[in-house]
């Protein structure tokens, strides 16, 4: 269902809850009761809360990859309730970006090619080009061949940010983006996924423990035994 109000959010959760089964067939157990949120276009959101609070799994039903035992998600413009696994795959494709803790490049493939991939899955025809340009962007310029096993963390995750970016999304989740790097890289990097985020006018979805991060958010919503709150 497309949505054609100008000022709707590109994103919204309406009472949203997620149930699995708990250990040992002990019952249901909840991991997020009616989780309600809107994000803007261009708007840096950060989603903080202590570990285990529910971050990581609103973040995978808000982007579509996990379905929620109830209420309703709206990405973009379509009801993701609607959709099947392969029409939610395609709203991501072409307007969703995504950077982990873990970074998820592959090995076997090169900076540039671990950019290009994603944009040839699309059917890009000016992959490899679109990819130069999102290296250079993040200052990997004179990386492009190298492999993920000879990159710094710090540069591991430029390469994530670049790939993210290529693809010019509308929307970027971010689950932990420094939880892997140092002090110093992980605020290096986040100077860039910002300045990104400005050049591109792309919103932001932020997993954060760090306060001083979640600071940098224009707005945030805490996660408390799975209740979702606005926050700062």
């Amino acid at each position: 269902m497309s949505l054609n109000t100008m000022n709707a959010p590109i994103l919204r959760a309406s009472a949203v809850s997620k149930t699995v089964s708990a250990p040992n067939d002990s019952g249901a157990l909840t991991i997020l009761h009616a989780a309600s949120l809107e994000v803007f276009a261009g708007e840096a959101v950060a989603l903080v809360g202590a570990s285990g609070a529910g971050k990581s799994t609103l973040l995978a039903l808000l982007a579509g990859l996990d379905r929620p035992s109830s209420g309703d998600i709206e990405l973009a413009g379509f009801r993701l309730n609607d959709l099947s696994e392969d029409e939610c795959a395609a709203v991501r494709g072409g307007r969703v970006g995504f950077v982990f803790q873990s970074f998820q490049l592959i090995d076997g493939l090169t900076a540039l090619e671990n950019v290009a991939l994603p944009l040839e899955l699309q059917g890009i025809h000016d992959a490899e080009a679109r990819a130069r340009v999102a290296l250079d962007e993040v200052g990997l310029a004179h990386r492009l061949r190298h492999f993920p096993k000879v990159l710094s963390g710090g540069e591991q995750q430029r390469v994530a940010l670049a790939r993210a970016f290529a693809g010019t999304p509308a929307i970027l989740f971010a689950d932990e983006p420094t939880g892997s790097l140092d002090t110093a890289t992980g605020a290096r990097v986040m100077d860039l996924m910002f300045a990104l985020r400005d050049r591109h006018n792309t919103a932001l979805v932020l997993v954060t423990h760090d306060p001083a991060l979640a600071a940098r958010c224009d707005r945030g919503y805490e996660i408390k035994a799975g209740v979702v709150q606005a926050w700062g």
